[in-house]
């Protein structure tokens, strides 16, 4: 809990924390990396020229800022934001002694932009903030840590071998792995992700990247697919999909964390209704195989949106789970419908954008979204309109961010 003298003076300094948020996030990176370039090889590169990633780092802070002080304008509640960036963390093997070096930079980054208005007390308020934060994230990655197997400051990194590889369209290959030293593959629930090591070459230092599982729960196998990043609008191509398409064949070996992630797709009964869009079919793919083999008997309803029949992954795969969950019934949106006849895949297809009002709701429906912010957004506003509990609509989010807890804000 905040002190109440840090209360007052938080709750005092919050709005012009907030007004600065990704100016103090921006200057933060730059000071942490040119002091400590090693800790690049932990983020994202393509979210740091976006900016993605400082715009959801401050975004985060002011959140727990609110959640302590109780001033929770302009952001998302707390407590999903708590559970994302802790099993990120746990997936890219954060360790508790780097947070004394974010710590450090953070709040120099805060004086550095807020120049005079950082008083001693002001500093000391933040610092505590930080603390507060940094000590209750460590304590949710040890749990993870120990709840994965993984050693006490061991590392998360596993060898994998890449025993498949196929090629689903133009821009997404699957790689199925197997663990290089003969073990079991972890069992994981739904929805998990894995985050996948490579060294990039020629110097380049090393990326990391999450990969829903899109494969069976509990097969002697794991299975990624990978969408390739292709940059628009001035962001760059994706470093390490653009390496798992052009450099990764079978035989080699891949450096894959355990599972995490804090959303499970299958949800916990119920109807269940999965919606996605493009590359987002991923973790739902992996619940229907799941129920296939625990559940068939579920009503199951997967509402997917993509641009063309061509670029449909794992759309091959949708009849043999159809023969196997009886009560699935699936819901198909592209773009562009040509060569959309469903044979041999029993479906609605629908030219366009997806239309949310024809996405079927029952009374006990426990749905899972995922795709771009926007079409999540959109689709959970509908929902919710519809009498769709906001504490039963699950949703991953492939990158920095979450959705806003108004939906359409």
């Amino acid at each position: 809990m905040l002190s109440e003298s840090s209360a007052a003076v938080v709750s005092a300094t919050i709005p012009a924390v907030r007004a600065h948020g990704e100016a103090i996030t921006g200057r933060f990176y730059q000071r942490m990396f040119d002091a400590h370039p090693d800790l690049l090889d932990l983020f994202n590169r393509g979210n740091q020229a976006t900016g993605q990633q400082k715009a959801a780092l401050a975004a985060a802070v002011v959140a727990y800022a609110g959640h302590l002080t109780g001033d929770t304008a302009g952001g998302p509640s707390w407590g999903p934001i708590l559970d994302r960036i802790a099993h990120k963390h746990a997936s890219l093997g954060i360790t508790a002694t780097q947070y004394p070096i974010v710590g450090r930079h953070l709040l120099a980054a805060v004086a550095e932009v807020l120049g005079d208005a950082v008083t001693p007390p002001v500093a000391a308020a933040w610092d505590e903030v930080y603390w507060l934060l940094a000590c209750e994230l460590i304590a949710r990655e040890a749990r993870l840590y120990a709840g994965a197997g993984v050693p006490e400051g061991g590392p998360v990194w596993r060898d994998w071998r890449v025993t498949g590889r196929v090629r689903e369209t133009v821009d997404v290959v699957s790689l199925t792995l197997a663990p290089a030293d003969g073990g079991a593959p972890p069992d994981f629930a739904p929805g998990r992700y894995v985050s996948v090591a490579v060294d990039l070459g020629q110097g380049r230092g090393q990326q990391i990247r999450q990969y829903s599982l899109s494969g069976r729960p509990g097969a002697d196998e794991w299975r990624i697919t990978v969408k390739r990043v292709r940059g628009e609008a001035g962001a760059p191509d994706g470093l390490v999909s653009g390496h798992l398409h052009d450099r990764v064949a079978v035989g080699d070996t891949l450096r894959l964390s355990p599972p995490f992630g804090e959303v499970d797709a299958a949800g916990d009964g119920g109807s269940l209704l999965l919606v996605s869009a493009g590359i987002g079919l991923t973790p739902a793919m992996a619940a229907l195989a799941h129920l296939a083999d625990r559940d068939p008997g579920r009503e199951v309803t997967l509402a997917h949106a993509d641009r063309a029949v061509s670029t449909h992954a794992l759309r091959h795969e949708l009849p043999a789970l159809q023969e196997r969950l009886p009560n699935l019934a699936v819901h198909l949106w592209y773009e562009d419908a040509a060569g959309a006849e469903p044979s041999p895949l029993k479906a609605h297809v629908s030219p366009g954008l997806v239309d949310p009002d024809r996405i079927p709701v029952t009374a006990g429906t426990v749905a899972h979204l995922c795709g771009p912010i926007a079409f999540m957004n959109l689709v959970r506003g509908n929902l919710l309109r519809r009498g769709v509990p906001a504490g039963r609509i699950a949703y991953e989010v492939f990158g920095p961010g979450m959705l806003p807890d108004r939906p359409g804000s």
